[in-house]
């Protein structure tokens, strides 16, 4: 079996930008099952491009997105329906309706892609809302939320549809170290504890060091993947000193 059948999300010669202009290219990788697996790189070096590409907001100028093995890029119709339903995502803003309660914000995957019963929905729905800690907050609307409240209903929005793996873009962005931290320690619970598979942009290095067990570093000069490793190893051994500043920053 190759490395990339046996990966939950695969990178193959990917070649994405916009229009004529080239963001990154010849970027290769692997995401395993059960894998915190980050993007990093300075502003402006392609993380939220890649993540566009990586469920298929965008079709890349060449290359291939994997999921589970199968190709996203090329997949058409059913198929195509189907393997995005193999994935959540949560957004940088969480990205809640405001005029729906929290339950009603996490069942909507459910209510557009499923024919259960309401009340079979919305106990599914509570159910992950359970997972991450906000059953109590099912009826509020998301204006009575606070941030890390409104970006754990967000992650269980994303993964009422039980996915294999979760993008997250920035999950910490506008969160205090508190809040990000009890963030984090959710991630590793869901990563750990459900085997969820999870590939996250971020910037925020604490977090990397906390949840990441492997990272790729990009850089906008190289167009592409410059380092990848364990956020440590990357931190400590990296043999690019650019690299090496750029994680010790979150050592600080």
């Amino acid at each position: 079996m190759s490395a990339s059948a046996k990966s939950m999300v695969t990178a193959r010669e990917l070649k994405i930008g916009y229009g004529e202009r080239v963001v990154l290219e010849r970027v290769n990788f692997d995401v395993h099952r059960g894998e915190v697996f980050a993007i990093l790189g300075s502003s402006g070096s392609g993380k939220s491009t890649l993540l566009k590409h990586l469920i298929g907001l965008y079709p890349p100028m060449s290359g291939d997105v994997l999921i589970s093995g199968e190709s996203l890029v090329q997949a058409e119709g059913d198929q195509r329906l189907r393997l995005l339903q193999r994935f959540g995502v949560l957004y940088q803003g969480a990205a809640l309706f405001g005029s729906l309660s929290t339950v009603e914000n996490v069942r909507l995957p459910l209510d557009e892609f499923t024919d259960l019963p309401p009340m079979a929905k919305d106990l599914i729905a509570l159910s992950k809302l359970r997972l991450v800690g906000l059953e109590a907050a099912a009826t509020k609307l998301p204006a009575d939320l606070s941030g890390g409240m409104q970006k754990r209903a967000g992650i269980a929005r994303a993964i009422v549809m039980d996915p294999c793996v979760l993008f997250l873009d920035e999950p910490s962005a506008g969160l205090d170290p508190i809040t990000s931290a009890g963030l984090d320690a959710l991630i590793r619970e869901l990563a750990q504890g459900l085997g969820i598979t999870f590939v996250m942009v971020t910037h925020e290095l604490a977090s990397i060091f906390s949840v990441a067990d492997r990272v790729v570093v990009l850089d906008p000069r190289a167009r592409g993947i410059v380092a990848e490793g364990t956020p440590a190893d990357l931190r400590d051994h990296s043999p690019l000193p650019w690299v090496r500043q750029f994680l010790n920053r979150g050592t600080q």
